[in-house]
């Protein structure tokens, strides 16, 4: 990210005092995730969208059917997380807030995976239709079927028992103002169950005796249709508890992440003892103990012991690390070999993978551009289905004179309208889409920022922390006096350079520490705008670092050839010039592979720095980028950026720091860099796990990859919608095999978005390296 010409890049150099201010969220201002169960398509969805929206104290809400979470911005002045949830519980849905050390929000109930009794019945009482169906088949005619009265009463337990969930999404739908599908279902069940149930009571003379003793409509007895509602109230349970069971477990990748910590550890006693404790019990500061093959509890400190770990779940990478005393641990790390002791610093939500449950879930429960058609579609899709079945029934009637022909019509088309594969098209895409993300080390913001990348056509790069490793050290110095000491000038400018961030800054601080030279006291620190910063030194006076314009220092034409190379740090004293540093950076050791899979793919790879241009054109050389800029400021850079969307191109901006917040913005897609600023994470549509600059790479193929599952959903959902309601109303398909087309075109397009969870890029390394030879690749790469 950053240039090199120690000024122009510094994070401290090049801040915009208003980009902070552009970035942080209103003071009134908090967000909120709930866990909402209930829900049965993207109507509920948008029903609690509405009624949330009515609510003056709330700014913002979004409702993910397919991961059956919503998130809220709320005036925490006006009203709590406790009367949000309140008001969602009385939309006819439960919501459940995130505990407070949870790493994630669970339903009271998990419909997915309780056993399900409701269903079981459904079949217990359709088996017998089903016998009789089968009998027809068989050239039996209707002599399998049951008597009619024992119809009404297995169609009766159905329809007012069974089906008793479908009433109350129906009726708590209406009452919001949005009809969902169960409102179709409803009606249509509902609709055959009276007209059957009429066709009995008025057969023959009225009598008990007479209604008891009534056939099927093969022997005389009334035409009944008791079998139709069963089997699409079955059917339709059917494809729910399916989607909900896909839903859960299949495209859920944060059940996924929760799994990965253990539910027990063994804690050290004060006597030296572990005992098994229960991880909830566990406090900061306690001290645990990981063995081989087991999953790291908490974020902790290594102090005993040693191992390897692999972090893959949160970078990516499924390289092993070496683990000793005084190293870091993440929840959720496996240990592959080894036994570490380590103190508690971080549990639950927390910790780093506490973080990235939450940014996942976050991330899943936003809307893609894409959605907001669907969401349309389905805002007005039940009503106008209710009246084209009105239609269908009125024509039918009219054209045959047959009334139960009419009302089969209509009800295939209530049935086989079910909006379910519509609502579904998009999030269970992004679900999984992101969950990919995530386990290759990507962590997108939201859908929209999945999206834009996956439309991106060009990547803007920057040089310092992301082509390079980000830890350059002084390869040469010239001194303007040669009676002057390097490490009298290295003292003073590392003294001032204490106060920035840039990997320049810390390139002579460490080289100061390093020779034990101990900084001095500065005041009166300011940054210079694309030229570097300046403090006094009591005693020197005004001490200036940066360009070595900015130092008023004239380098000599004839320089070794590393200083064309190199980053340049002038330093001067009352503008009297002292001398200057080289740094130099190494490329990350696959760069050259990541601007080649980026340029395959037929991305324009472009390079700017505030670097000079010579070192810009150096590096560009050896990665075989055409285009590179150098001495680029952080509004330089924003403004290319600029040019380019002019243009027509879709850009993404890579970059670690501060000085790279205005060009993310700008940008359409942006990622911030491992261990980037808060302000570069803060303004990147996402952020990159792992130091590999593959995950560029990575990020921009998934995210591809999720748009065309997108839209591939998308055209089933409106084809099959667009064919199946004709062919229902001009009677092509009854009641029952509505019902089973139904079921299928959700679970369909679940099965489409699985797909997804089977994608891999070069970024997803697999591990087949053994113990023994891990400390030596360790060191190879170091």
């Amino acid at each position: 990210m950053n240039d090199s010409t120690r000024t122009a890049n510094d994070q401290s150099y090049d801040v915009e005092t208003d980009i902070q201010s552009n970035t942080t969220l209103e003071p009134e201002r908090a967000h909120l995730q709930l866990a909402i169960d209930g829900m049965t398509c993207q109507a509920c969805a948008s029903r609690i969208e509405k009624v949330l929206n009515k609510k003056p104290s709330v700014y913002e809400v979004s409702v993910n059917f397919a991961g059956e979470t919503a998130n809220v911005d709320y005036d925490p002045t006006q009203t709590t997380p406790e009367q949000v949830t309140d008001w969602v519980n009385k939309t006819g849905f439960v919501a459940n807030l995130q505990a407070g050390d949870s790493l994630f929000a669970k339903t009271d109930k998990d419909t997915a995976t309780e056993y399900p009794w409701r269903l079981i019945g459904l079949w217990i009482c359709l088996v017998p239709f089903l016998v009789g169906m089968a009998g027809m088949l068989f050239g039996q005619g209707m002599s399998w079927m049951l008597p009619v009265w024992m119809q009404f009463v297995l169609a009766t337990i159905v329809q007012f028992g069974l089906a008793l969930p479908f009433y109350k999404s129906a009726w708590a739908s209406i009452k919001g103002g949005l009809a969902n599908m169960d409102v179709l279902v409803v009606i249509g069940t509902v609709t055959i169950w009276a007209y059957s149930t009429y066709l009995w009571l008025t057969h023959g003379d009225g009598t008990l005796n007479s209604l008891l003793q009534s056939g099927h409509g093969a022997d005389g007895g009334p035409a009944v249709y008791f079998e139709a509602g069963v089997m699409v109230i079955a059917f339709v349970r059917t494809g729910k508890y399916l989607e909900e069971r896909t839903k859960k477990h299949s495209l859920n990748s944060i059940d996924l992440l929760l799994s990965l910590t253990p539910d027990e550890v063994e804690q050290q006693q004060p006597n030296g003892d572990f005992h098994n404790v229960a991880l909830q019990d566990v406090q900061i500061g306690n001290i645990l103990r990981a063995k081989q093959g087991s999953r790291v509890a908490t974020d902790g400190m290594v102090i005993g012991g040693s191992g390897w770990c692999v972090e893959s779940h949160l970078t990516g990478e499924s390289v092993p690390l070496k683990k000793e005393e005084g190293d870091g641990l993440l929840a959720g790390a496996l240990v592959e070999n080894g036994s570490l002791l380590y103190r508690v610093s971080a549990k639950g939500s927390d910790t780093k993978l506490g973080d990235m449950v939450q940014a996942l879930s976050d991330a899943q429960g936003s809307k893609a551009n894409l959605a907001r058609l669907a969401d349309r579609v389905t805002a007005v899709f039940v009503p106008v289905v209710v009246a084209i079945a009105i239609v269908t029934f009125g024509l039918t009637w009219w054209l045959t004179g047959m009334i139960d022909t009419a009302l089969m019509h209509a009800v295939s088309v209530l049935v086989i309208a079910c909006p379910c594969a519509l609502g579904l098209a998009t999030p269970a895409a992004i679900m999984a889409g992101m969950g990919v993300a995530a386990r290759h080390g990507v962590w997108f913001k939201d859908a929209q920022s999945l999206e834009a990348a996956g439309n991106i056509d060009t990547v803007v790069l920057d040089k310092t922390g992301t082509l390079t490793i980000g830890k350059p050290t002084i390869v040469d110095n010239v001194m303007v006096d040669k009676l002057l000491a390097v490490d009298d000038v290295l003292q003073i400018a590392a003294s001032v350079e204490a106060h920035a961030s840039h990997p320049l800054a810390t390139a002579l601080i460490n080289a100061a520490t390093e020779r034990n030279l101990p900084l001095m006291n500065v005041i009166d620190i300011s940054v210079i705008k694309g030229a570097g910063i300046q403090a006094n030194i009591e005693g020197l006076g005004l001490v200036k670092v940066g360009t070595a314009e900015f130092a008023n220092l004239t380098l000599p034409k004839l320089m070794p050839k590393v200083w064309q190379i190199a980053s340049t740090v002038a330093i001067s004293i009352n503008d009297e010039p002292l001398g200057a540093f080289a740094l130099a950076d190494d490329l990350k050791a696959d760069t050259p592979q990541a601007i080649t899979a980026l340029q395959d793919s037929g991305i324009n790879v472009i390079l700017m720095s505030g670097d000079k241009q010579s070192v810009v054109d150096h590096v560009a050389g050896q990665l075989g980028i055409e285009q590179a800029y150098g001495k680029m400021s952080p509004r330089d850079k924003a403004s290319q950026i600029a040019l380019l969307q002019t243009a027509g191109h879709k850009v993404a901006m890579a970059g670690d720091g501060v000085n790279d917040a205005p060009a993310m913005a700008t940008a359409d897609a942006s990622f911030a860099m491992f261990e980037g600023t808060d302000v570069a994470q803060h303004s990147a549509s996402a952020r990159l796990m792992g130091e590999s600059l593959m995950h560029i790479d990575a990020a921009q193929k998934i995210a591809q990859a999720t748009l065309r599952n997108i839209k591939q959903n998308l055209f089933f959902a409106f084809i099959y919608n667009c064919l199946g309601i004709p062919l229902a109303a001009f009677g092509f398909l009854n009641p029952m095999i509505a019902a089973a087309a139904m079921a299928l075109s959700s679970i369909s397009v679940l099965m489409n978005a699985l797909r997804l969870t089977r994608f891999k890029t070069e970024v997803e390394l697999h591990n087949t390296v053994s113990p023994s030879d891990m400390e030596t690749q360790s060191s190879a790469k170091i």
